[in-house]
């Protein structure tokens, strides 16, 4: 982690994080629509009611492609957001207001690819299914612990578990498998 980045924080379930994510995506229609052609969806355990995560709202944009939609990296850049090549190859991905304090993230995501899928199917497999939610949970404020000042590590660690809830949550819906090598 650079000292610019902030550490990894779990925190309780908020009501408010629906809220804050449909006053974001407000802003993000109308300021984005140039560049839109599928929803945008809250995703990320903000998106989960009851899950402890880290505060920050993630936020998915379907765009046709990376290519189509590189302008809208300025415009997300005049509403506060801060662009990073997190992933370049997969979308553009951008923070808010800071790498040191974030509120929101924000992927702007090819519409028909897999990484548009799988986190509407991880996301939706929590919501139903309320034990697997603590599971993830408790992974979550372990690996906290053990990666406080290391996000790339604590993502890292969350992949396995990630992989294979959306792989069941795939299956289980009859929905296109995919592997994304990410």
């Amino acid at each position: 982690m650079t000292s610019s980045e902030a550490p990894v924080e779990i925190a309780p379930y908020d009501p408010a994080w629906p809220a804050r994510f449909e006053e974001e995506a407000a802003v993000l229609r109308r300021r984005l629509a140039p560049w839109l052609v599928g929803s945008i969806e809250h995703i990320g355990s903000t998106a989960v009611p009851g899950l402890a995560a880290k505060p920050v709202i993630d936020i998915m944009a379907g765009v046709e492609s990376l290519e189509t939609s590189r302008a809208a990296i300025a415009v997300a850049t005049d509403l506060g957001y801060c662009y990073w090549p997190y992933k370049a190859h997969l979308e553009h991905w951008f923070c808010k207001p800071s790498a040191a304090h974030r509120t929101h993230h924000l992927h702007l995501i090819p519409i028909a690819s897999p990484q548009w899928c799988r986190p509407i199917a991880f996301r939706d497999y929590l919501r139903r299914h309320p034990e697997t939610a603590r599971d993830y949970a408790a992974l979550k404020q372990r690996l906290a612990v053990e990666h406080r000042l290391d996000r790339e590590a604590y993502t890292d660690a969350k992949r396995p578990f990630i992989e294979r809830i959306t792989h069941l949550a795939l299956h289980a819906t009859g929905g296109p498998e995919h592997d994304d090598h990410a």
